[in-house]
């Protein structure tokens, strides 16, 4: 990690000069609670230690200049008046989004300089583009007094994404990447925005995430069709009852009395939710319990949702799943992240680690031909400053 930070603080001396200010900004795993989000449901995300590092500072260009270390092209610059449209650079428009979303919030936002690099695997579902937002949301704060608080920056991060960049998310992604603790999950109600940690720290137990390889672009997937098909099943049930808002609103008895009326795919997508949004209340509960074995349970009953009734697993993800159902080391197993391709997301017993890797590894080369990929994660800390680094880096100079 500090080879990592050191190869973000070199590239930024190559492009800008000043001293930048440093932020760790972290990607996320999502325990259960898949797609609930923008249905203002229950989801229990969690930082982790694969991040995106950033070094920013003022300019006083009215320019912005971005460096990414990491991507093609490697840099991108605006003036500041001109923040309202895409960009052209896939990777500058997260950034430019979030200066746009401040902006319109009434926020000054001057000429900026900004590299940044990372380790989380682009386009794995670890939600390398919120860790992006959230970084460049604390930063600007930082940088131009702003005060702004982490829900704040949490929902201009959100807002960049929908509205800028075109992707129709809910807000789990910033809010986990900004407000993450470490060894901790959080229980967020997507719809009130209250939140609750709860203990995911166990010494025998490690977080190892299967990679298919298989890259998707959200914004031309099937994501948005997911959130319009549920809005349309919302709509249904409206007619009925105004109070209905979002399948939030929706019990299992109020869906079911409609089901007649809906598309029978609709109807299956709605069902989906509420059965999640059910799993995660129950999920949190076996943590406080210390049931692991039940709360694996239920990251395959997940998964099973998500590949029959949701319908956006892929093969490659199915096949990571049915790798693991009968491996005596491995808790609990399913896919993780918008879907069609990513990672799955399972819990191992640390004692079998590497054999249930490679017992993981030969079953997906044997069906797919393909090597996947492996990812041990650990729950870390939400976006914050590198004060320390800063400071040790001064006074060795």
């Amino acid at each position: 990690m500090d080879t990592l930070l050191t190869k973000i603080q070199d590239s930024y001396s190559r492009y800008f000069t000043g001293e930048p200010v440093l932020i760790h900004s972290p990607g996320r795993v999502n325990l259960i609670g898949e797609h609930t989000d923008y249905n203002k449901g229950f989801v229990l995300p969690a930082a982790i230690d694969k991040v995106i590092f950033l070094a920013m500072s003022r300019n006083n260009l009215e320019v912005i200049r971005l460096h990414s270390v990491d991507m093609e092209p490697d840099y991108f610059e605006t003036p500041v008046s001109e923040v309202y449209e895409k960009t052209g650079v896939d990777w500058a428009d997260y950034i430019i989004g979030v200066v746009d979303q401040l902006q319109k919030k009434g926020h000054k936002i001057d000429g900026f300089d900004c590299a940044f690099g990372g380790d989380i695997p682009i386009g794995a579902g670890l939600s390398s583009s919120a860790a992006l937002e959230g970084g460049i949301a604390f930063g600007l704060s930082h940088l131009f007094d702003l005060n702004l608080t982490l829900l704040e920056m949490t929902k201009a991060a959100m807002r960049a994404e929908n509205t800028f960049v075109g992707v129709q998310c809910g807000i789990m992604d910033q809010f986990a990447s900004l407000h993450g603790k470490k060894g901790k999950a959080i229980k967020l109600d997507c719809r009130s925005l209250e939140y609750k940690l709860y203990p995911f720290k166990w010494d025998h137990i490690r977080v190892l995430l299967c990679d298919t390889h298989v890259r998707r672009a959200l914004a031309g997937s099937e994501y948005n069709v997911r959130r319009k098909q549920c809005e349309q099943g919302v709509a249904q049930i409206n007619k009925a009852d105004a109070s209905v808002r979002s399948l939030r609103d929706v019990s299992f008895e109020q869906l079911d009395s409609h089901k007649e009326e809906m598309d029978e795919v609709v109807y299956r997508r709605c069902r989906y939710i509420l059965e999640e949004n059910k799993r995660v209340n129950d999920a949190c509960d076996d943590l406080m319990s210390n049931d692991l074995a039940a709360f694996g349970e239920k990251m395959y009953q997940s998964h099973y949702g998500l590949r029959d009734d949701y319908e956006v697993s892929c093969r490659e993800l199915d096949i990571l799943v049915d790798a693991t159902e009968h491996l005596e080391a491995v808790l609990g197993a399913r896919m993780m992240g918008g879907g069609f391709g990513g990672c799955t997301i399972n819990l191992v017993r640390m004692d079998k680690l590497n054999e249930t890797m490679e017992q993981i590894r030969s079953y997906y080369l044997d069906k797919t031909g393909k090597e996947p990929g492996f990812h041990v994660v650990k729950i870390g800390e939400g976006t914050h400053l590198m004060t320390e680094v800063v400071e040790t880096k001064t006074a060795g100079e």
